[in-house]
């Protein structure tokens, strides 16, 4: 019988719903016609779909059984059990081959033979010391300015600076003439009311990264080279100074006098850094740099300038005495070249050989040797 609608619309019959008693698996609905579309199971295209007739898509496709992606790739180039697992960087087993280091500093295996022969090749002069020196004579007195060096308060002639500023006293009494001698077992030497005692002397060397001002302290840098001498106890400053952006052999001590024999321009120290410009140099501009070139402060002309790389002119070393502000790169700014990178190697007779960058050590008894009795250039 027809059922209609409240607003007079002819309503469909309802599909008869049968059930697969034997089977207990879904209900499947009639549409009326001879097609049955059959839910015995839960319809996989893996597996069949019937339409009336038994139309199949086919075996069930599997991931990782028939067409997998670990055999043929993965597991070739990362040596992983189930293709999936990539453990980069590891070696053994088949494994993807760790990286090489990345040389940032531009620098290659060429450039540091080339200015490791630079360097021996400097010739060494014969050392130039005092008797008194070479077998370790003590004196009792010394000049004022000397002790208070030695205390590790500053250099010499900052001492002597203190000394006309009234700020000194020598058992009790304010010393300002200069050349006063003082009895280093005996004298009470005061600065700004505190006492002064000889401090046990402290040698180091950094290889000094990119980033860091050379400076013992600075409220307005953001990393100073003090930061990275974490684990000496003693207080020392930095003897000379690098840009920001150079790094190399810089050397820390709490001795004023070798630090003042060290930086003074009067004692002409020899430096040698290795360059990189930002174009090959041509041989015309490396012979004007060795004859002279003029600067806003003088002439100045490197004692030695060399092609470290055979492939690349843009690599060289360049041996300086002169200790004047941003010397190096002016010097090839002079020449129409301009510095990319800047590395100092050698530094009073010392290099920066077994130490990564910000790393530091001590000094050696036969390089403090060294350094006291002048057999460096």
């Amino acid at each position: 019988m027809d059922q209609f609608s409240k607003d007079g619309r002819k309503l469909r019959p309802r599909k008869k719903v049968t059930t697969n008693e034997n089977s207990g698996s879904r209900p499947a609905y009639s549409t009326g016609n001879s097609e049955n579309y059959s839910h015995g199971e839960r319809r996989s295209y893996g597996e069949h779909r019937s339409n009336g007739g038994h139309k199949s898509y086919g075996e069930h496709k599997s991931y990782g059984e028939h067409k997998s992606y670990g055999k043929p790739s993965y597991n070739k180039a990362y040596g992983s059990a189930d293709g999936h697992s990539r453990p980069y960087g590891k070696s053994g087993g088949g494994s993807r081959p760790a990286r090489k280091p990345v040389n940032r500093n531009g620098f290659n295996k060429e450039s540091h033979e080339g200015i490791s022969r630079m360097i021996e090749n400097t010739p060494r002069p014969a050392p130039k010391y005092s008797e008194a020196t070479a077998t370790g004579t003590f004196k009792e007195e010394v000049r004022l300015n000397k002790f208070i060096a030695n205390s590790g308060v500053c250099s010499r002639r900052e001492a002597d600076t203190m000394i006309q500023a009234g700020v000194v006293t020598v058992n009790g009494e304010v010393v300002t003439e200069l050349g006063t001698k003082v009895n280093v077992l005996r004298d009470v030497v005061k600065f700004n009311g505190e006492t002064l005692k000889g401090e046990e002397k402290v040698y180091l060397v950094m290889n000094k990264p990119r980033g860091y001002v050379t400076t013992a302290s600075d409220p307005h840098a953001e990393k100073t080279v003090m930061d990275l001498l974490k684990g000496c106890a003693a207080r020392v400053y930095p003897v000379g100074r690098l840009d920001k952006g150079t790094t190399g052999v810089l050397m820390f001590t709490n001795d004023g006098e070798i630090a003042e024999r060290l930086t003074h321009p009067s004692y002409d120290k020899k430096k040698i850094y290795q360059v990189i410009l930002d174009k090959p140099l041509p041989e015309e501009a490396r012979e004007k740099i060795l004859s002279g070139v003029e600067l806003s402060d003088g002439v100045i002309a490197a004692d030695a300038l060399e092609y470290i790389d055979p492939n690349d002119k843009r690599k060289l070393g360049i041996e300086i005495h002169s200790g004047k502000n941003r010397v190096v790169r002016r010097i090839f700014e002079a020449v129409g070249c301009e510095v990319r990178t800047l590395d100092r190697v050698y530094f009073a007779g010392l290099t920066k050989k077994g130490l990564k960058k910000g790393e530091w050590r001590y000094l050696t008894e036969g390089e403090v040797n060294i350094l006291k009795m002048g057999a460096y250039v």
